[in-house]
């Protein structure tokens, strides 16, 4: 055996892994954490309990894996927008409307996981809550950093009005008509973008 094939993590746990957390974040998803037990998960995805439990060592594990999974996907396309628009603050900013808004306009789109896991999870220090609290924090930083770049008076205040802006889309999908989305998004941050410059 090689040195690197020693080093290297075994295929096949690193298959069950993924394949254990894939069915996991689809009913997770789908169905809602609570309403997801274990043993569904064990059934769909085809693995022991056993597997399950020596990658995840609780369900509340799982689900705070299932998290950083979408946080994972959802800060990738962030940065991927942020790198076509290294010197324009406000086109930045429209462009993530734009991918923002095509997402929560989705027929399969059931809100922000973050937002949903965290409003079935009240207790504070549940795992799952902090992940989903992280993230928010996370997106307040990086449109404070946006707002920043905009030379408004005040960045923290306008980060926070974009926050709720962009929360509050995430949660209203079913409200949109198709396509609409993005073009209320854009027209909400631009009034708040002139409103302080004013």
């Amino acid at each position: 055996m090689t040195k690197t094939s020693a080093n290297a993590p075994a295929p096949a746990t690193k298959e069950v892994r993924d394949r254990i957390l894939e069915t996991a974040s689809e009913l997770f998803y789908r169905r809602g954490v609570r309403a997801v037990g274990v043993d569904l998960v064990v059934e769909k995805s085809g693995v022991a309990k056993t597997s399950l439990y020596r990658h995840f060592g609780t369900k509340d594990d799982l689900v705070a894996a299932f998290l950083k999974r979408e946080d994972l996907d959802f800060w990738s396309t962030w940065d991927r927008v942020t790198e076509q628009h290294p010197d324009d603050a406000e086109a930045e900013l429209d462009a993530h409307f734009e991918w923002i808004g095509e997402r929560v306009g989705r027929g399969n789109y059931r809100g922000c996981p973050q937002i949903n896991t965290a409003a079935e999870f009240p207790e504070v220090d549940h795992p799952a809550r902090k992940v989903a609290e992280a993230h928010m924090r996370e997106m307040r930083r990086r449109l404070k950093t946006i707002a920043e770049a905009l030379a408004v008076a005040a960045p923290d205040r306008l980060a926070g009005q974009l926050a709720v802006l962009i929360n509050g889309a995430f949660v209203s999908m079913q409200l949109f008509e198709h396509g609409e989305a993005t073009g209320l998004l854009r027209d909400a941050s631009h009034a708040l973008i002139a409103a302080s410059r004013s």
